[in-house]
């Protein structure tokens, strides 16, 4: 082990070195710049809130850890869809710009800060990160840090701890999941729902009801009992299954599905809001898509709830996170679900891989929902020529359009890269 952890610092010294410049003889004067280069590092950079043209690959001073923090070399970053509502500004109290978005990522520990304990140079991890997760290097409190598994890639550790903590702590420590137990939900197809699903099947005889876009169907049909176009009346399709309705209900929506969850819970079911990406409706923030969404949420009575023996609740992971303290919370689940994946029980399901240049494009592919599984930015990676429908220019929605949801062919000309 001790072998392995010293040819992981060799190969980051390595790596260090590759990124400051060639050795050679080049003079004196490059010799300076690569000292200057060597502090500096590439990041996307959102420059204020507002369309994809607001984010752009810069070079900035490379970050050195704190006490308590470790410094990471970045090999790949996850996507979600809450960046694209930071990208917009559509979040409650967003940060100033510029800044760097992104809050998960994968690497190799390059520098350990006072204090820090458990790991040394070289070793492979996955972290959270509070904004800065976009760039080659950052820097994170330890707590917010975790090894990664021998077997698991650098992509599929950048898709690992959004997706399958939120799809647990609310399965598990929110809505109690227990065998026999019946589930619906929503974007079934995305990061957090094939999260969700996998998570459900190491509980026996639970039921899954799920929701995704009919281009999605086939890829997904094995991980969910029964499937529904999101624009049917899915509500009525799960009645005809089960009477009485679902145990529980995790709905990423928002507006009018909000009700329409209420209504399909069973006596002591439990309804989560976990997102609202029904208000994320154009390439910028719409006070009209803003109103008309919230408008649509069916006002919650505590008196119906107490008749109905139902239950409503909220879960945020980066304010668990980052505002109430709870990384010892979160630290354990992720010790159960890396108990899971070493046993083979779960696995991320990475849909493609894209360069920091390309984050307008993979930004845009979540904007369509055409990803199945979860969206890596792959540091490494080298831009890949676009095609020439581009969807930057071609498929960004209007601020009113009223089918966003919808099945759009265009989402097969998205760039695809394995």
């Amino acid at each position: 082990m001790a072998k392995e952890g010293a040819q992981r610092a060799e190969e980051t010294e390595q790596m260090i070195e590759k990124e400051g410049g060639k050795e050679g003889a080049e003079g004196s004067a490059a010799g300076s710049l690569r000292a200057g280069d060597a502090k500096e590092m590439r990041a996307v950079v959102l420059s204020a809130f507002g369309g994809l043209n607001k984010l752009r690959v810069s070079k900035k001073a490379m970050p050195e850890p704190q006490e308590g923090e470790l410094k990471i070399r970045v090999k790949a970053c996850g996507l979600n869809f809450i960046d694209l509502m930071v990208r917009q500004g559509n979040i409650d109290n967003p940060p100033k710009t510029p800044l760097v978005p992104g809050f998960e990522c994968s690497g190799i520990v390059e520098a350990l800060g006072d204090s820090v304990k458990g790991f040394e140079i070289g070793d492979r991890v996955m972290a959270f990160v509070n904004y800065n997760a976009w760039a080659e290097v950052v820097c994170t409190p330890v707590e917010f840090v975790y090894k990664i598994p021998d077997d698991m890639s650098f992509s599929e550790a950048a898709a690992f701890p959004m997706n399958f903590v939120t799809a647990y702590m609310m399965l598990f420590e929110v809505a109690n999941l227990r065998e026999g137990m019946s589930v619906l939900v929503h974007s079934a197809g995305g990061g957090v729902g094939q999260a969700v699903a996998q998570l459900c099947s190491t509980i026996p005889n639970v039921t899954v009801f799920g929701t995704a876009s009919s281009f999605k169907h086939e890829a997904i049909k094995d991980s969910v009992t029964h499937l529904f176009d999101r624009n049917a009346d899915y509500v009525q399709e799960v009645k005809r299954i089960s009477t009485d309705g679902v145990d529980i209900v995790l709905d990423c929506l928002c507006g009018e599905n909000t009700g329409k969850g209420l209504s399909l819970l069973k006596p002591l079911g439990t309804y989560i809001l976990y997102g609202s990406s029904n208000m994320v409706t154009g390439e910028t923030k719409s006070f009209f898509s803003f109103a008309k969404s919230w408008w649509q949420v069916e006002k919650v009575n505590p008196i119906k709830l107490y008749e109905e023996n139902k239950v409503i609740a909220g879960f945020s992971l980066l304010n668990l996170l980052f505002k109430q303290n709870r990384g010892g919370l979160i630290k354990s689940v992720m010790d159960k679900l890396l108990n899971l994946y070493t046993s083979k029980k779960i696995k991320p399901v990475v849909d493609s891989l894209w360069a920091l240049e390309e984050v307008k494009e993979a930004m845009q592919r979540i904007h369509d929902r055409g990803n199945i599984g979860k969206l890596i930015l792959d540091v490494e990676k080298a831009p890949t020529p676009l095609m020439a429908n581009d969807s930057t220019e071609t498929s960004e929605a209007g601020e009113e359009e009223e089918d966003h949801e919808g099945d759009n062919e265009n989402k097969e000309r998205m760039p695809f890269i394995q």
